[in-house]
């Protein structure tokens, strides 16, 4: 089990990298190519500088000792000026590779957000409804922030650090002998097995401390979310004790991870340490024999050192590059989420000549084991307003949903103007259609914003006009701040008649020939639901309407009324035909007179 486990994630690791690599050479970016090009040249340049640098440091040791032979050198001083100037070009070219390649990697990182931003509202409602917010947007976060540090990866570490090691040894077995270069490499190999058994261990703990804290985000902002459901229930330290837990078992995972690096340092530090103790009793050896000079000691401390500096950078590099590469792991199983609802390949724009929508035997379930809507038949005229009325769980929502396209249909069709709603883009499909909810949501912005929303670029008029229309114009420009009121997370600061009005006006600015209002005004006061029907009533005019509706009161004067029961149409008709008949409508009808006279 856990060596299937890890070949999937090896599987899931190359599949990163391999989605990841082309943004280091994007087709038709000369620019970002440019950029990557001379990332590398100076990249090279810091190396071969930074292997002269010992090399410098020895001469200057043996001149400033009497070894070194005068002809050849500068003198102590001039060896000791160019090692500082060596080290600075070291580091100078150093942060011009970064320089360069940092639009480059911020490219990367921006591409990829926009494109997983994209992919999420592509998704279908069944996805969105299943996910938790919080979990969503911390994969999204953790799996961002590793593009750029994946891609540094692929330019910047393996290749550089092999070239920097190779160039080591030949200079350690040209000066002295192969014993160097048998002790560098055994040492290498035992850090690099060691680094990479060690990581792949912390790998596994790593994904159990992004679980942990997958789930803390989650129930922090599920619970902010509601917060006055919390309130209701006094249910403040519950859910604090429901945080803590959470926190608790990340604690608790985290620490494992912080005991396993400290034990992965400190091997890392034993396995460099044994290997430079080695290497400097050889030339310790040399030296006391005559064969070396104090210089080439030094020198041989120095390549060790610069060993080591790479070393410990494989080290931290392969340990962020795993927990990278299980972050963005997340992320793109996220973005390989297939869209449920899609164009189909070739989709035309629909086009809306009077607005006619008709359900013909259309069928539906959320799941195949249960049946939501069992062969329903419906027609709503251009410019007609048809109610559709039923007990709760009859289908009458689903039916919206299914307008809009949130789901496609398993049986029959849905039709506007004669054209089948999947064979025409998704995004003319939603501009025809304006939707009031019964819980209108608004953004955290500003009134003005959030009527604006309506369409993209609409001019202030339009926006006043659509505000007046939803009959809350008066009541904005009483407000402190008009227009420029903020209205709060998901519009709390409004009561639920002003979102309402600033739903409807929403709606007005969009212009659209069809409008869906699913039970826009069951939440509201009857005095409230009479100005809110009002509006719609004015909204409504030269439009087809198709109203969702709980309270039958708001949809007497529908041109017709649609019952459903148990997915199914059972009587439709005008009010007082339905009536007439003391069917199913008439005792809805009577039973809520009923309760409102009671």
């Amino acid at each position: 089990m856990t060596d299937t486990i890890a070949q999937d994630e090896r599987r899931s690791g190359w599949r990163t990298i391999r989605k990841v690599a082309p943004y280091l050479w994007p087709p038709g970016e000369t620019g970002v190519k440019v950029r990557v090009l001379a990332a590398i040249g100076f990249l090279l340049l810091s190396k071969i500088v930074a292997v002269g640098i010992p090399v410098i440091y020895k001469y200057a040791v043996d001149a400033l000792s009497g070894e070194g032979v005068p002809d050849l050198v500068l003198g102590a001083v001039g060896l000791t000026v160019a090692y500082g100037m060596a080290r600075l070009l070291n580091v100078g070219f150093q942060q011009l590779r970064d320089a360069a390649f940092a639009a480059v990697g911020q490219r990367a990182l921006r591409a990829l957000a926009i494109e997983t931003f994209r992919h999420i509202h592509r998704l279908s409602m069944r996805y969105h409804i299943t996910r938790k917010t919080g979990g969503l947007s911390r994969i999204i976060e953790r799996g961002v922030k590793g593009v750029d540090f994946l891609l540094r990866f692929l330019l910047f570490s393996i290749g550089p650090l092999v070239l920097e090691l190779l160039m080591i040894a030949v200079i350690l077995t040209v000066l002295f002998d192969a014993w160097y270069l048998l002790i560098v490499v055994v040492t290498i190999a035992l850090y690099v097995w060691f680094t990479f058994a060690v990581t792949e261990w912390r790998v596994k703990l790593r994904r159990e401390m992004n679980e942990q804290d997958t789930d803390a985000n989650q129930k922090a902002i599920d619970s902010l979310l509601n917060f006055e459901t919390v309130k209701y229930f006094g249910a403040e330290e519950r859910e604090a004790q429901r945080y803590d837990r959470a926190m608790e078992a990340y604690a608790r995972a985290s620490l494992k991870t912080a005991y396993s690096l400290a034990f992965l340092n400190f091997g890392q530090s034993f396995l460099i340490t044994g290997g430079l103790i080695g290497v400097m009793v050889l030339a310790a050896i040399g030296v006391q024999e005559g064969r070396l000079t104090v210089g080439d000691f030094v020198m041989v401390n120095a390549y060790m050192i610069q060993i080591t500096i790479p070393l410990n950078f494989l080290g931290t590099v392969y340990r962020e590059i795993r927990q990278s590469l299980v972050d963005m792991g997340e992320m793109f199983d996220l973005l390989e989420q297939p869209a449920e609802v899609s164009d189909k390949p070739g989709a035309q724009p629909l086009r809306v000549t009077g607005g006619r929508v008709a359900l013909e035997d259309v069928r539906f379930g959320y799941d195949a084991a249960r049946k939501i809507l069992k062969g329903v038949d419906l027609v709503a005229e251009p410019g007609q307003t048809v109610a559709i009325v039923g007990a709760t769980g009859s289908g009458k929502s689903t039916i919206g949903r299914l307008l809009f396209r949130f789901y496609d249909v398993t049986g029959g069709r849905l039709t506007i103007d004669g054209q089948d709603i999947r064979d025409v883009t998704q995004e003319s499909l939603h501009a025809a259609i304006g939707v009031v909810p019964q819980d209108t949501v608004l953004f955290n912005d500003t009134i003005r914003y959030n009527i604006a929303y309506g369409r993209a670029g609409a001019t202030e008029e339009e926006i006043f006009a659509a505000a007046r229309a939803a009959q809350i114009h008066d009541f904005i420009l009483s407000l402190p701040e008009g227009y420029e009121t903020a209205v709060g997370e998901r519009g709390l600061k409004l009561s639920g008649g002003e979102k309402q009005r600033v739903g409807i006006a929403r709606t007005l600015l969009k212009d659209p020939p069809i409008l869906l209002l699913d039970e826009a005004t069951s939440a509201l006061d009857s005095d409230t639901e009479a100005e809110i029907k009002e509006a719609l009533a004015r909204a409504g005019q030269g439009r087809t309407v198709l109203t969702i509706a709980h309270r039958l009161s708001t949809i007497a004067e529908a041109d017709l009324i649609v019952v459903l029961e148990a997915g199914e149409v059972v009587e439709r008709g005008t009010h007082d035909q339905l009536l007439a008949r003391h069917g199913r409508y008439a005792q809805l009808w009577n039973r809520q007179q009923s309760d409102e006279a009671a």
